[in-house]
């Protein structure tokens, strides 16, 4: 390695020298205490199992429908303390893992699927407001940026073609000056403002702000709670935990990335992990040097993305690239933390922001994802439509899990509705096949997506048989 090259990786190196190996989010003073476990048995008409989004929003939106119904949450370590508490705070409109994934799948539905998004955006901004959620919700949009000339031609055509389709309502294609105007990075050549469509949050207060509304409309949760086993009990359902057992006539499944007491449906998932950075907050020189005067979220175009935004307090969130599976499908602590890839997130910070040099982080972490192989999720009933399910929102379930949970309450009420009727409810993705053989697979797509990303994004005969298949890999 030449002395310069050296001398820039000592700089990024250094400064990670303070960062705490724990998520921001959940560092918090505010942070409330976990309720008590169950013990003994409990009873009740809907059972929700899993204390992050999911579970939190298919409780409280039971109750806003039914009042009188009687609720249970099981959380088997502390509401919020995963994928929730730990994600970079972008709630989008979008339940199909962004637009070009959307028109991809189900180009008949793409109108009213957005319909429905921006609907559902809307409601959690009212619920927010309504429960007195202090979540930090700023309805700033986003932008996705070019950083090649490519992507910048890419993200112009991609504009006319949705200008085409009636699709680009609230979107603004920006040129180079344009977007450096908004956020400045010498990196960037273009840019796509979405102005309505994505709220910048904070994750973990909405979710103990969701925990409290739901305690304040009578749901009974339980936290340190694990749902052990799940089986049939006379009318209804029974579900074990270590120190009881909760029965009821309904089950809604919101477990995600971790294993659903339901076998069947575990084939249609990965864990994906995916690892942030938080830097110290910005002084008001180091915020004059790069703008961002209107806090939007921003995102690159590249197949290995980054993801980054500004915390209330002006620390910048830089999260994304690295997307890692272990092999097995294994979910374990221990891959919450990986030094090598805060590294190389902390070398693609200072090159999108040379003007920062010297900034510090001050928090690094990581956390899994539930991956299915259609980008969005999936949904469905077991035990003759006493058992809901849904799972697989890859990353973008901080506002579709809403809309999750209402499909959830929708199918087990056995009625017929505007979200049951959608071909992306009523369809599931291909699930993935057995080790060895996802493992490889996933690899050879990330070694193929890296390679597009160095060849003017170029697809390989892999990812094209993929394209065709409806196969894909993503974080």
């Amino acid at each position: 390695m030449a002395p310069s090259a050296m001398s820039r990786q000592a700089d990024w190196t250094k400064s990670l020298s303070e960062a705490q190996p724990v998520p921001y989010w959940l560092e918090d003073p505010g942070k409330p205490h976990p309720e008590p476990a169950l013990t003994g048995a409990d009873t009740c008409d809907l059972l929700v199992v899993g204390g992050g989004y999911s579970g939190l929003w298919t409780a409280l939106n039971a109750k806003e429908r039914d009042p009188g119904r009687d609720v249970v949450l099981l959380e088997g370590h502390e509401v919020g303390w995963a994928a929730s508490g730990r994600n970079g705070g972008f709630c989008a409109a979008s339940l199909t893992h962004g637009l070009p994934n959307g028109l991809a799948r189900w180009p008949e539905e793409i109108h009213r699927l957005e319909e429905l998004g921006r609907r559902n955006l809307d409601e959690i901004e009212a619920a927010v407001a309504r429960h007195g959620i202090d979540c930090e919700f700023e309805r700033t949009g986003e932008i996705d940026v070019a950083t090649e000339t490519y992507q910048a031609w890419e993200l112009r055509d991609w504009h006319r073609e949705l200008e085409q389709r009636g699709l680009a309502d609230d979107l603004e294609f920006l040129d180079a000056d344009a977007v450096r105007a908004q956020v400045n990075s010498p990196t960037f050549e273009a840019g796509l403002w979405d102005r309505r469509g994505v709220a910048m949050l904070n994750p973990a207060k909405l979710a103990w702000g969701l925990k409290q509304a739901c305690l304040a409309l009578g749901v009974r949760v339980y936290e340190h709670t694990p749902a052990l086993a799940l089986k049939a009990y006379g009318a209804g359902m029974a579900v074990r935990t270590p120190y009881g057992a909760v029965r009821a006539r309904q089950v809604a499944l919101a477990t995600n990335i971790f294993p659903n007491l339901l076998k069947r449906v575990r084939a249609y998932t990965v864990p994906v992990y995916d690892y942030a950075l938080m830097t110290e907050p910005l002084t008001a020189e180091q915020l004059g040097a790069i703008g961002w005067k209107n806090r939007q979220g921003l995102g690159d175009s590249a197949n290995q993305f980054h993801y980054f935004r500004l915390s209330a307090d002006n620390r910048i969130l830089w999260g994304g690239y690295d997307a890692i599976h272990h092999y097995g499908g294994r979910v374990r602590r221990e891959y919450d933390d990986r030094p090598e890839t805060y590294a190389k997130l902390a070398e693609h910070f200072f090159t999108c922001f040379p003007q920062l040099e010297g900034a510090r982080f001050t928090h690094a972490w990581g956390g899994a994802i539930d991956t299915c192989s259609r980008f969005s999720a999936f949904f469905g009933t077991a035990h003759q439509g006493k058992v809901a399910y849904a799972a697989g929102y890859t990353g973008l379930g901080v506002g579709a899990t809403r809309f999750g949970a209402d499909v959830m309450l929708d199918l087990l009420s056995g009625e017929e509705t505007e979200r049951t009727r959608l071909e992306m409810v009523r369809k599931k993705p291909l699930p993935f096949p057995p080790e060895p053989f996802a493992w490889t697979g996933i690899a050879l797509t990330k070694w193929s997506l890296a390679r597009a990303d160095a060849h003017g994004g170029r697809r390989n005969l892999w990812l094209r048989a993929m394209d065709r298949l409806g196969l894909g890999f993503d974080s």
